[in-house]
């Protein structure tokens, strides 16, 4: 020990702090060069701050959104600083630092973003979705055919919005936001909430919040309102703090979120669940989910978990574009980068579709099937040439990310949707992007037929491996009916594709008689076809096609009737 000793140490400061804050400096013109830094920089922050709070990015070194942020807010302050000296007529040399951090910013993200990249990286990227091997048998059979999800989601979304559309106290204020596919008491259902029809019916309604879902059954073809006995008040379209994305943002600054989107669990109860995600391959490389945040959208309480500890009721964490991407490296990218763009050895991709008018642009496409309590998605495998084949399937699910390849050749789900439109082709009917049923070990393609106004109109089962055994019908249980008297040989070709114009008929086997008075009578025409509406004296709303029940003609409001429904459907008795 040195005791008593003192040290000098002389830190040489950079000449332009020496020359802002020395003592002389400081003295007279000190302060001036103060306000050039401090009212920038303040004029900066309240900008920065309300930028934040609008655009809400992560707060995390892996960010995109957050290196954007900085990298924009750095170039702000620059800009606000050469106005105030231009104002204040001063000179002002030193945007050292500013700039210097700029630059520092920009080659992070450049940098990051290029050392991020698959051709870095190839075998990494191909091991983030670890794929095994399935068989026929994974594929649901025909005696499972009520868990395949065949409807689509702009025809999900337009008996959603009939179903909202009957209710007047709802249409005015409301629309209905996105939809998910989830697993609802072993069947595929359709689910959205309603969302708030802008900032003032916010404005009105934010006390009450929102009242309610929809519940579409792709399998029945119906559409159920939900109401809730307490509104949803944090919510996506939600403003200022109750809004849904700024409570998250709030809660768990540094998580990046993906796929926010609504669920229900078993009993009905509604939750937003947010994906979190991170980057495995270098800074900005190798998404991948590692949990979710479940809020409740009535009171606001939000619970984060990782991905194998979420409740089992949860359906969507690893959504279907994702697990695409990651089967499409995995697919392409075990024999190296290279291989990729020269022979092109095992390369494979999932089958893709444009969207939006975009024939540049191709995208992943999928169906939906409910199994074992989650919903799986399913796509077709074909190779990287582009041919109309297909090497087999992947099936996935979207709660565990189990994903199982099924060698199995045949036509793509485009050249079987073309076949099935071929056989009523009179009728100008367009295929729903089918699923994949397993009929005696044969797999085959379901899907539905729709007119030009959207509404499915028939069912089309067409086989893999010989895509022109084609069956059609006006019910999914007479398609898959005739389909298997076509495999067996019992019908001819012709027979099984029917020639009538067929439309889905309600299944009434579970209508009950209820007598009810009739408080009040709506009409709405949509899409062609005038809808009957009826609110008993209790508020339950029935609804049913005016030509199926036009004896109503004869009844007006306060009468009591007697009808057959299933507490939305509604028929009259036969007298």
């Amino acid at each position: 020990m040195n005791k008593g000793k003192s040290y000098n140490v002389n830190v040489q400061m950079p000449d332009w702090f020496r020359a802002t804050f020395n003592r002389q400096t400081l003295g007279r013109g000190g302060k001036q060069n103060l306000k050039s830094i401090l009212i920038p920089f303040l004029i900066t922050l309240v900008i920065g701050l309300a930028r934040f709070y609008k655009e809400l990015p992560a707060l995390n070194i892996k960010s995109l959104s957050c290196w954007g942020f900085l990298i924009s807010e750095l170039l702000i302050y620059i800009f606000v600083k050469a106005v105030y000296l231009s104002v204040k007529k001063e000179e002002e040399k030193h945007f050292r630092i500013p700039v210097i951090l700029t630059v520092i910013a920009v080659l992070v993200l450049v940098l990051g973003t290029a050392f991020s990249a698959r051709i870095f990286h190839a075998k990494a990227y191909s091991r983030i979705l670890q794929v095994t091997e399935g068989s026929v048998e994974d594929i649901p059979s025909q005696e499972g055919s009520d868990a395949i999800a065949l409807m689509d989601t702009s025809s999900a979304q337009m008996l959603g919005d009939r179903e909202i559309g009957s209710l007047t106290n709802l249409v005015s204020q409301f629309n209905v936001g996105s939809y998910i596919q989830i697993d609802y008491s072993s069947r595929p259902v359709k689910v959205a909430a309603l969302r708030f029809d802008g900032f003032f019916k916010w404005m009105g309604n934010r006390e009450q919040g929102v009242p309610g879902y929809v519940v579409v059954d792709p399998v029945d073809m119906d559409a159920d309102y939900v109401s809730l006995e307490n509104g949803m008040k944090y919510v996506p379209s939600a403003w200022f703090q109750r809004n849904l994305g700024r409570q998250l943002r709030f809660h768990y600054p540094s998580l990046m979120f993906r796929n926010v989107h609504f669920e229900i669990d078993e009993d009905g109860k509604p939750w937003y669940i947010a994906p979190y995600y991170t980057y495995t391959i270098g800074l900005f490389g190798g998404e991948q989910v590692m949990g979710a945040v479940i809020a409740d959208p009535v009171t606001g309480e939000m619970t984060r978990y990782a991905a194998a500890d979420l409740p089992g009721w949860v359906d969507v964490i690893y959504d279907g574009d994702l697990i695409c991407l990651q089967y499409n490296d995995a697919a392409q990218l075990q024999n190296g980068f290279l291989n990729t763009l020269f022979g092109q050895k095992d390369c494979r991709r999932v089958t893709t579709m444009s969207r939006d008018d975009d024939e540049d642009t191709l995208y992943p496409d999928f169906g939906y099937i409910a199994k074992g309590g989650d919903i799986w998605i399913y796509t077709g495998v074909t190779s990287v040439n582009g041919d109309s084949s297909n090497l087999g399937f992947i099936l996935s699910n979207e709660r565990t990310e189990e994903t199982r390849f099924i060698t199995c050749a045949g036509a793509d789900e485009f050249s079987a949707m073309r076949s099935a439109e071929g056989e009523v082709q009179e009728k100008n009917y367009k295929a729903s992007f089918p699923s994949l049923i397993n009929v005696d070990n044969i797999p085959t393609y379901i899907m539905v037929l729709k007119d030009a106004n959207g509404l499915v109109k028939m069912y089309a089962a067409v086989n893999v491996n010989q895509y022109n055994m084609v069956a059609t019908a006006s019910t999914q249980k007479a398609c898959i009916e005739k389909y298997n008297m076509l495999v067996k040989g019992e019908i001819s070709a012709d027979q099984a594709v029917d020639t009538e114009d067929a439309v889905p008929e309600i299944d009434t086997s579970s209508f009950a008689e209820k007598q009810i008075m009739i408080s009040k009578i709506e009409t709405i025409v949509q899409q062609g076809n005038t809808y009957i509406y009826i609110v008993d004296e209790e508020g339950q709303i029935y609804h049913a096609k005016y030509a199926d029940v036009i004896g109503m003609i004869l009844h007006d409001e306060g009468d009591t009737l007697t009808i057959l429904t299933d507490g939305t459907n509604f028929i009259l008795p036969e007298e």
